[in-house]
């Protein structure tokens, strides 16, 4: 008998999530798989939702926030975790690596006491293990223990985010969170960075849930990729299937407004009218007062998922995925 499957390291089941003063949930119903060592891209507009799932993973929510549904991290129910339990998860099976590495870390503290405090605190390791721990991470992100005695105003903003990176694999999680963690480096970093994770999930099995607005950086280190509107994931499959081959209007219309070197020099598409208002109720398609293809049936009824014809891990939320072509979207 072949040994049973091990549970992905995230499984999000059923997400919603709701706001103070919010007319709707600003999370319906998002459903969300990673695998170990598989790399998961969250793509879509700002304010589709795609931080507000990855903080929900850890339970990183704004005050007075209410979620049902199911979130498992290496088998673990999170919604249902004591105080400890969360504190165990963060420094431990789940880690998350922010979009501003100088927000997230405090500029009066050196970049030793940064990394080692959390270990520390609470696992009760000695400093010079946590410092020895440190270097080794340090290392594995290619960069010089040296820097350990360091203030974050002494090295660069690619360095910094390092840093991050190796202070989220400190507790030697099973799962890494990157909310737009190359968003405020320059090109150069960027693929340092994108280079580094990718090189890192095969080292440690980690598996990394990749957040972005950023279709090309999705392109070049997901798996599968996952694409969100409105609170709602409406396209997902493979990452070279996703983009060859787009069955959702919202989907094709982010890939025609992405910049490409290899096609001929011209205006870039814009997608017309704005993301549905979270203080108003929605009664159809939330994509439909945008979308050329838009008929009555997508004003009056939410899409159901479903699997692309002939491709059954392509899932698409679209009452007429079935002839889609090419950019739907209001010219």
């Amino acid at each position: 008998m072949s040994a049973p499957e091990p549970p992905p390291v995230l499984n999000v089941r059923g997400l919603r999530l709701w706001l103070p003063r919010t007319a709707r949930s600003v999370l319906d119903g998002v459903d969300l798989t990673v695998d170990a060592g598989q790399t998961v891209a969250l793509v879509g507009e700002s304010g589709s939702g795609k931080t507000l799932t990855s903080r929900s993973v850890l339970r990183l929510l704004p005050p007075g926030a209410t979620a049902e549904g199911r979130i498992e991290v290496a088998g673990a129910d999170v919604l249902g975790m004591t105080p400890q339990q969360l504190r165990a998860l963060r420094t431990g099976s789940a880690a998350m690596i922010f979009q501003d590495p100088r927000a997230a870390i405090n500029p009066l503290r050196r970049i030793g006491d940064f990394l080692t405090e959390s270990l520390r605190l609470n696992t009760g390791m000695p400093a010079a293990e946590a410092n020895e721990r440190a270097g080794e991470m340090l290392d594995a992100v290619g960069l010089s223990p040296a820097i350990l005695r360091r203030y974050p105003s002494q090295v660069s903003g690619g360095m910094l985010q390092r840093v991050m990176i190796a202070a989220a694999l400190m507790g030697e999680p099973a799962l890494l969170l990157a909310d737009e963690a190359t968003t405020a480096l320059d090109v150069t970093s960027q693929a340092e960075v994108v280079a580094l994770l990718a090189d890192l999930r095969a080292r440690f099995g980690t598996g990394l849930l990749f957040v972005t607005h950023d279709l090309g950086l999705a392109a070049a280190i997901s798996d599968r990729v996952c694409v969100m509107y409105a609170g709602r994931i409406v396209e997902s499959g493979p990452a070279e299937v996703l983009f060859a081959r787009p069955r959702h209007p919202y989907t094709a219309a982010l890939l025609a407004a992405t910049p490409r070197l290899d096609a001929p020099r011209k205006r870039l598409a814009a997608i017309e009218g704005q993301p549905p208002d979270p203080l108003t109720e929605l009664t159809g398609c939330p994509f439909a007062p945008r979308c050329a293809s838009a008929t009555d049936v997508c004003a009056e009824r939410i899409p159901a998922e479903h699997p692309a014809p002939d491709e059954p891990t392509h899932l698409v939320a679209c009452h007429h995925s079935d002839r889609l072509e090419g950019s739907a979207v209001h010219d």
